[in-house]
């Protein structure tokens, strides 16, 4: 289901940012802190921190193909973890 929305992360939890399996994500971190990105292959939440990216302040990825962030896992959902809570921008298909 495509979405264009902002996503609030709660403290110390990963969220998921896309609603449905996607190929396809832009998002931007729109918070004053760091947040992780995580792909996954299905909709389990990660458990840890392995694997995922640091986006920084007003950082994020435009139309990035899942493939090319976390190539070799055939990620489709995507998630994001804040330690003390952020809000993200997501748009995808």
């Amino acid at each position: 289901m495509a979405q264009n929305t902002d996503v609030v992360l709660p403290i110390e939890t990963w969220t998921q940012l896309t609603d449905a399996n996607v190929t396809s994500i832009t998002f931007q971190n729109k918070s004053g802190g760091y947040i992780l990105v995580k792909g996954t292959s299905g909709a389990t939440a990660p458990t840890d921190n392995d694997g995922a990216i640091r986006y920084n302040p007003g950082q994020g990825e435009r139309n990035a193909l899942l493939s090319d962030l976390w190539p070799g896992i055939g990620a489709n959902r995507v998630y994001a973890y804040a330690a003390n809570g952020a809000e993200v921008m997501v748009s995808h298909n």
